[in-house]
């Protein structure tokens, strides 16, 4: 008769969260080789120590699944570590930064920024300004919404942005009264600034993904869902080759690389829980920020703004049957309520044809959903489409939506709304257009107001607030069930990766005013402490 191993890691004395319906509370956990084995209480799970079982004696600390951030660009945001941060309030404090960093930075070398925002400072930032505080330097500068460029006269001369340069289909040069490139680019228009910006080494590439990853463990985040591109994917290879990838990662498929990804007969969920392929990733708008998300009416105060609509539904459907028929499903950004009412339709075209062609259903996601018509809001529960939003999203953009959007902002950011419908419900941080800290996240779904308190106790739209069981199941169950991993993640529950957090407090015990200070004491991802502070 076998006699069964003691596990490797047991947990006891704690407060354990388990996000399992079945059995929402524990106070121990056994773990092996990377496995929660067994829950319950002290008196049931502490009997299965042996020898070499690694004891951990939680003195009442919290538990929870680990959190997973369902839209992130792992990439971008791993750069923006080292890059100039400009999410500054005003214009004059951003132009500082680039003159301290061109004050330590060789003469000719680009100098890289990230985070500005023009509705914080009452003007766009224009290529003068940045020439006055680094004159012998390339400079770009990525907007927060990560839609909109900030160049140099330098930067633009290396990309051959000239008078007589035509807008790129899918962007904008802005331009002043005489026609000249003002150094401000939108959406595509951005590429011709960033395809002639050296790109990092392997190696270095490599180094700055282990420094995020590192920054994310820290704040709780044990899996992510990655919208970079290819040179991410062939990174996080590398690190799982070499035994340094210790997040659990979803790698999406930039749509430029579909046909490929098809050729190869790769799909939807492959690989393994550590890194696994996800969707297609299709652009159908810009962003509120520069005003370029598609909209089925003018933006206040814009009356011939109606925003960039990037493919209309005939495109869509055709993309997302293409990807379906090869078992690869689709995921959408959408901003604008334009953009979110085309997606919608051709993701419902697209059912039809997947009923009509005996296909299984494609996991489908639309990534944002910020603002949606009235007659479109209970569309994505009926056609099974993962809402995946950013809650951070509507407190950082609340003033913006409300002067451009007016009353149509009752409609955006629409959590309750959502799950109301019946939608699943994955959270993330659009990190580096906001921080990946899950807890800021939660705070403001739960709250709908910024860490400042403001816009006052009720929050903005306080109607569409939701309560901290439905926010935490949106950073574990809803991303798990989005990526196909249901069955292993998204809950602490025998037979579940034992991918967990630790908290000196406990979330359901705290004022909802002080989820956003919240930070874990440990992090474990597949049974290993990847960050532990207690």
């Amino acid at each position: 008769m076998r006699t069964r191993s003691a596990p490797d890691v047991l947990l006891h004395r704690g407060r354990i969260r388990t996000m399992d319906p079945r059995h929402s509370t524990a106070e121990a956990a056994a773990i092996e080789r990377g496995i929660v084995i067994s829950i319950g209480s002290d008196s049931e799970i502490e009997p299965l120590a042996g020898e070499t079982t690694d004891v951990v004696d939680l003195q009442g600390r919290t538990v929870l699944p680990g959190l997973i951030d369902a839209h992130i660009h792992l990439e971008k945001y791993a750069q923006s570590l080292d890059q100039v941060d400009c999410e500054v309030s005003d214009l004059d404090a951003c132009l500082e930064r680039i003159r301290a960093r061109a004050e330590e930075t060789p003469v000719a070398e680009w100098i890289l920024g990230h985070g500005w925002n023009q509705n914080d400072w009452g003007r766009f930032g224009s290529y003068e300004d940045l020439d006055r505080v680094a004159p012998g330097h390339p400079v770009y500068l990525t907007a927060k919404s990560l839609h909109a460029g900030w160049a140099n006269s330098e930067a633009m001369r290396r990309a051959s942005i000239r008078k007589d340069t035509p807008d790129p289909p899918g962007g904008s040069i802005m331009r002043d009264r005489a026609g000249d490139p003002n150094g401000i680019l939108l959406e595509s228009a951005m590429t011709m600034v960033q395809s002639i910006i050296p790109t990092d080494t392997d190696d270095r590439l490599v180094s700055k993904l282990l420094k995020a990853q590192t920054v994310l463990w820290e704040l709780g985040v044990t899996g992510i869902h990655d919208y970079d591109g290819t040179r991410c994917f062939d990174a996080l290879q590398r690190m799982r080759e070499e035994h340094q990838l210790g997040l659990r990662v979803v790698k999406n498929i930039p749509l430029e690389f579909l046909s490929q990804a098809i050729d190869l007969g790769l799909h939807t969920g492959f690989g393994d829980p550590t890194l696994r392929l996800g969707n297609v990733k299709v652009f159908s708008d810009g962003a509120l920020g520069p005003r370029t998300a598609a909209m089925l009416s003018a933006y206040d105060g814009e009356p011939e703004n109606f925003g960039i609509l990037l493919l209309d539904g005939e495109e869509l459907f055709e993309i997302a049957a293409r990807a379906s028929a090869a078992g690869i499903g689709t995921s959408v950004h959408a901003i604008g309520d334009k953009a979110n009412h085309v997606v919608l339709e051709a993701f419902e075209a697209l059912r039809r044809f997947e009923e009509g062609q005996r296909l299984p259903p494609a996991r489908l996601r639309m990534e944002h959903l910020q603002l949606m018509h009235p007659d479109d809001l209970a569309r994505p529960a009926a056609l099974g489409v993962i809402a995946s939003m950013q809650p951070v999203h509507a407190t950082s953009d609340m003033q913006m939506a409300d002067r451009y959007w007016g009353p149509r902002s009752r409609y955006a950011y629409a959590w309750r709304t959502q799950l109301e419908a019946g939608a699943m419900m994955a959270f993330g941080s659009d990190a580096p257009v906001e921080s990946p800290n899950p807890f800021w996240g939660i705070h403001a779904a739960v709250t709908r107001r910024r860490r400042d308190g403001s816009p006052g106790n009720a929050g903005w739209y306080p109607n569409e607030r939701i309560n901290l069981e439905q926010a935490l199941q949106a950073y574990t169950r809803g991303p798990a069930i989005a990526a196909g991993l249901e069955t292993v993640q998204g809950m602490l529950a025998p037979g579940y990766l034992a991918d967990l957090v630790v908290l000196d407090l406990d979330p359901f015990r705290v004022p909802h005013e002080s989820l956003a200070s919240l930070l874990p004491v440990g992090t474990m991802v597949g049974g290993v402490w990847r960050y532990t502070g207690f």
